[in-house]
C-alpha cells in the first residue's frame, strides 16, 4: 500500500506540475502579447539554423531587456526587430556604428557567410541574450502553441488531474463504508 500512496502522489504532482506550468506559460504569452516570461527573462524560439552552432533549431533561448543607455559591444547576441516588424532575428553584433547619439549594429549570423544587410537601430533591440539555451524546448513550445498542443497540454493534463483525484476520494470513500462501526460501550452506572 505504502507504494501505491507514493505513485499516487508523484502521478497527482507531475500532473499539477505539467498543467500549471503550461497554464502560466500561455497566460504569460498572452498576457505580454508575444513570447511568455520568466523570472525577467522572455523566451524565444529559435527557428533558424543562423546562430548554429551556438544555438541549434528548435532551442529555447533567453533573453534580457536592455536599457537604451547600456551600451552593447562586438560579440554581444541580440534579438531585434527586423525592416519587418513580424520578423525577430536573433544574431550577433559584428560591429558597433555611432553617429552622435544615434547607435546602430552591424549583425551577423554565426552559420552565415555575410553580415545583414543594414544595420539595426537600437530602438529594435528588444534583448541581449543572456547565455541560457534550453536544447528542443522550442519544438515543444510551438506545438503547445497549435490546437493539439492545447488539447495535449492542458485539457488532458487537467482532466487526467481531476480524473485522479476523483478516483482518491472513491477509494476513500469506499474505505470509509467498509470499515467497521465502532459502537460505543455503554458505561456501567454505579448507585
Amino acid at each position: 500500500m505504502a507504494v501505491m500512496k507514493w505513485i499516487n502522489r508523484v502521478t497527482s504532482v507531475l500532473l499539477t506540475i505539467l498543467f500549471l506550468t503550461t497554464l502560466a506559460l500561455s497566460i504569460s504569452s498572452k498576457l505580454s502579447g508575444g513570447a511568455p516570461k520568466m523570472f525577467g527573462y522572455e523566451m524565444m524560439n529559435v527557428l533558424s539554423g543562423s546562430m548554429e552552432p551556438s544555438i541549434h533549431t528548435g532551442s529555447v533561448i533567453f533573453i534580457k531587456a536592455v536599457e537604451p543607455a547600456v551600451p552593447l559591444a562586438v560579440g554581444d547576441v541580440i534579438t531585434f526587430k527586423s525592416d519587418d516588424p513580424n520578423i525577430i532575428i536573433t544574431h550577433r553584433i559584428t560591429e558597433v556604428q555611432k553617429q552622435g547619439e544615434t547607435v546602430s549594429y552591424m549583425t551577423k549570423g554565426d552559420a552565415n557567410d555575410t553580415q545583414d544587410p543594414s544595420p539595426v537601430p537600437i530602438a529594435n533591440v528588444i534583448g541581449k541574450y543572456a547565455g541560457v539555451t534550453i536544447p528542443f524546448l522550442g519544438h515543444i513550445l510551438t506545438f503547445i502553441k497549435s490546437k493539439a498542443g492545447i488539447v495535449t497540454f492542458m485539457i488532458i493534463p487537467g482532466a487526467l488531474l481531476i480524473l485522479w483525484q476523483m478516483i482518491s476520494i472513491w477509494r476513500y470513500i469506499s474505505k470509509m463504508e467498509n470499515r467497521p462501526v465502532n459502537q460505543p460501550v455503554a458505561e456501567e452506572v454505579q448507585s
